[in-house]
C-alpha cells in the first residue's frame, strides 16, 4: 500500500508540479478536445492556443509573485 502511495504522489507531482492552476487548465483544454472531437467536430486547433495561454498566464504569475 506504501508503494502505490508513493507512485501516486510521484505521478502527481510530476504532472501537477508547483502550478496546479496550469495542470487544471490543460486537463480542462483535453476534456474539451476530446468532447468536441466525440461529436466528430475537428478539434485539434483547441488545446495549442489553450497551452500557450496557459503559459502565459504561468508567466505572469510567476512574475508577480518573485
Amino acid at each position: 500500500m506504501m508503494r502505490v502511495r508513493r507512485v501516486f504522489l510521484a505521478v502527481w507531482e510530476f504532472v501537477v508540479g508547483d502550478d496546479w492552476l496550469t495542470a487544471l487548465g490543460v486537463a480542462l483544454a483535453l476534456a474539451l478536445t476530446a468532447l468536441l472531437a466525440a461529436d466528430a467536430i475537428s478539434a485539434w486547433w483547441l488545446t495549442p492556443p489553450a497551452v500557450l495561454g496557459l503559459l502565459a498566464l504561468s508567466i505572469r504569475r510567476a512574475a508577480r509573485n518573485s
